[in-house]
């Protein structure tokens, strides 16, 4: 397996060099980390065999900010639901958009696994589309295990 990272301040070339990794389907298992929401988190193409699946871990919370408190005060006054307005939506935006990543085809097919609690909670269920299967992980029935059902 080979493993590549996204880190702080990648220069354009470190990006381009850092995307042209998944060009080619090799015969080894290629994972790549990034930060959701980061630089790679738009306007990226990796169709067909390029990129097969994705793994979100956390549901996305921006971090806190004034601005965003500014947000969350004029929707708590106006239905309580500040908190949601200003951070659950815009989270579960990006990992919408993470998983995005792995299906820009009507012929794509691939997998995005969803790794947070929070994830099987119904306020956060309920942002999600309806067609998405839920699979728990559990002794018997491992990550790798939900993975290879999938493909087969």
């Amino acid at each position: 397996m080979d493993i590549i990272r996204q880190y702080p301040s990648m220069k354009e070339s470190d990006r381009i060099e850092f995307l042209s990794n998944f060009m080619e389907y090799g015969h080894n298992t290629l994972v790549g980390f990034a930060v959701m929401g980061g630089v790679f988190g738009e306007g990226i193409d990796l169709e067909g065999d390029k990129l097969s699946g994705v793994i979100v871990v956390g549901v996305g919370l921006p971090g806190i900010s004034f601005e965003k408190n500014i947000i969350k005060s004029y929707f708590d006054e106006w239905d309580n639901c500040g908190f949601d307005y200003s951070y659950v939506y815009p989270g579960i935006n990006k990992v919408l958009q993470a998983v995005g990543r792995v299906i820009r085809t009507e012929s794509d097919r691939g997998f995005a696994i969803l790794i947070d609690d929070r994830f099987s909670q119904r306020k956060y269920k309920e942002l999600l589309p309806l067609e998405w299967q839920t699979l728990y992980c559990s002794r018997d029935y491992t990550l790798d295990r939900i993975v290879q059902d999938f493909w087969d």
